[in-house]
C-alpha cells in the first residue's frame, strides 16, 4: 500500500473506529498530564496543519527553511480540543488529512528527493517527511486504539 492509500485507508476508518468508543471515554485524560483520546486526534490536527505547509513549501522554495518544531502541549492547550465537540474535532482532522493526502497526490516525483532540513542540523527527504508523517499517525492512532 503506497503512502496515499495508507493515509486514505485511516481517513475511512478513523471515524467508525471512533464510532465504538463511549463520550466520557474520549476525554478522559489516563494521568493528569497525559492527552484523552480526543486530545490526541486534535494533536494529529495540529500535525496535520504544520506538515500541510511543510509539504507545500518543500515544493516551490529554492531553499526550503528549516522544519520547525511546534511546541505540542501548547498547541493542544490552546486549540481547546479537550472543550470542543468531539464530531468538530474529528471533522477537523479527516478534513485536513484530506487535503494532506490530495497535496502528496500531486506532489511531483523529483519534489520527494529535495532536501529539506531539520532543526537538528539533519537533512531529510521530502519523501522521508511525508513517510514520517503517516508513520507519526499510525503511532498515535495505535495510542488511541490499541492494536490496528
Amino acid at each position: 500500500m503506497n503512502i496515499v492509500e495508507r493515509l486514505n485507508h485511516w481517513i475511512a476508518e478513523v471515524p467508525a473506529k471512533f464510532n465504538v468508543l463511549s463520550g466520557p471515554e474520549l476525554s478522559i485524560r489516563p494521568q493528569p498530564h497525559k492527552w484523552s483520546k480526543k486530545e490526541i486526534l486534535g494533536h494529529l490536527c495540529d500535525s496535520a496543519q504544520n506538515n500541510l505547509q511543510r509539504f507545500i513549501r518543500a515544493q516551490y522554495e529554492e531553499q526550503p527553511q528549516t522544519v520547525i518544531k511546534y511546541d505540542q502541549e501548547q498547541w493542544v492547550k490552546l486549540m481547546g480540543y479537550q472543550e470542543l465537540p468531539f464530531d468538530q474535532v474529528l471533522s477537523l482532522w479527516a478534513s485536513l488529512n484530506k487535503q494532506v493526502a490530495a497535496v502528496i497526490e500531486r506532489t511531483q516525483e523529483n519534489h520527494l528527493q529535495k532536501g529539506y532540513p531539520l532543526s537538528e542540523g539533519q537533512i531529510v527527504t521530502l519523501g522521508w517527511l511525508i513517510d514520517d508523517y503517516v508513520d507519526h499517525l499510525e503511532h498515535h492512532l495505535k495510542q488511541i486504539f490499541g492494536d490496528i
